[in-house]
């Protein structure tokens, strides 16, 4: 089958679940036989192309940041995307069985939807997230929030097959006017499936992803700061990188942290699998998620997971309360901090019941059950 993947960032360029969820699924649909081209923007020295193994890379815009001085996503990047992505499925569409990509950058679902009638593909989008009304208008204000509204409403009309990677967003997804077949793809997890063995924890918490508003990195240092009252040797490592490191640098000062939390950036993942396999706990203060991925490469390495109840993150569908972690009631150093005692003080069984919890799930949870439902939906398509 001859399919085309495409999203406007590629892993390692840019770092984050979806951008390991289109690598992995590109990367495993050529290792199946298949015909494989992903189409992005251009992320890479000229003198440096990606080498994806049996996947033809096409940068179809240029290279620019993603996000502005105020951290969140900039207009044009997502507009020459989405014109890119046009031009190349006007010329290249009958080259193709089935193109499959992301719901954000909006533009380019409409793009395919406006060259399918010449290209006759089969149109799969996959939904990791839906805003909701209030979270466009505090995202980018009254009058641009509702217009980006409209353009999701738009995307979310389109005739197409969807994924979702949670009940959440497959109900938002519903409410926003699709009339077609959802399938929920609970699996994106590329590792080993093999159940970890509960081991002894360092204290430490550990936070990794990028550093944009939504992660609220910052807020882990002063909840390990107040939770040193009853675990006076807790300390924290907060990886990643992004707009927003600025303010974990400065919630570590204003904090007096130094020493206590470190903030290395990005790491090599020998580094950060060690980190992890040893930590007290991963604590994700995420306001929005639309899987969270660490939380199942937390519990894959037997390590318990802190998270934040609220109406736009999806990661505590992953969080089994007791089991495999516990869900903070809010981002607010009292209560992270609370989160992560509540782990503490269950100590060796919980750090058995999350391996236990992984055991149960893995197969659920992984990439090759995914990668099944999408082939499966690709035929039928055909059909």
């Amino acid at each position: 089958m001859r399919i085309c993947i495409a999203y406007d960032c590629l892993f390692p360029w840019t770092v984050g679940g979806a951008e390991r969820w289109y690598r992995n699924l590109a990367e495993r649909l050529a290792q199946d036989g298949h015909e494989v081209t992903y189409i992005t923007r251009r992320q890479w020295p000229a003198d440096a192309p990606p080498r994806l193994p049996g996947v033809r890379v096409v940068a179809i815009s240029r290279d620019e940041p993603l996000y502005g001085p105020d951290g969140n996503r900039t207009i044009g990047e997502p507009l020459r995307y989405g014109w890119g992505t046009l031009g190349h499925l006007l010329r290249h569409g009958r080259e193709y069985d089935v193109v499959h990509m992301a719901s954000f950058p909006y533009f380019s679902v409409l793009a395919a939807a406006a060259a399918r009638r010449l290209g006759r593909y089969e149109l799969v989008v996959d939904w990791h997230e839906l805003w909701s009304a209030g979270y466009w208008s505090d995202y980018l204000g009254g009058a641009r929030g509702r217009a980006g509204r409209a353009v999701q409403r738009a995307c979310a009309r389109v005739r197409h097959r969807a994924f979702c990677f949670s009940r959440m967003h497959r109900d938002r997804l519903v409410a926003e006017g699709f009339r077609g077949q959802v399938t929920v793809l609970e699996g994106e997890y590329a590792g080993s499936l093999e159940p970890p063995e509960p081991n002894e924890a360092q204290p430490v918490a550990v936070f990794a992803g990028r550093h944009i508003a939504e992660k609220r990195a910052a807020a882990l240092v002063p909840a390990v700061m107040r939770a040193r009252a009853t675990i006076p040797d807790l300390r924290a490592v907060i990886f990643g990188d992004g707009p927003k490191r600025g303010e974990v640098l400065a919630a570590i000062e204003d904090h007096a942290a130094a020493g206590i939390v470190e903030a290395p950036g990005f790491v090599d993942a020998g580094q950060l699998d060690a980190t992890l396999r040893e930590a007290l706990c991963m604590v994700l203060p995420s306001s929005r998620e639309g899987y969270g991925m660490v939380v199942v490469e937390a519990s894959a390495r037997g390590t318990p997971s802190v998270v934040v109840a609220g109406a736009d993150n999806a990661a505590v569908e992953l969080v089994q309360e007791g089991a495999n972690g516990t869900v903070a009631a809010s981002a607010a150093p009292e209560e992270l901090a609370a989160a992560i005692e509540r782990v503490h003080r269950a100590g060796a069984p919980m750090r058995a019941s999350t391996c236990a919890w992984f055991a149960e799930n893995a197969v659920r949870l992984s990439l090759e059950h995914s990668l099944q439902q999408v082939l499966a939906s690709y035929y039928r398509g055909r059909r």
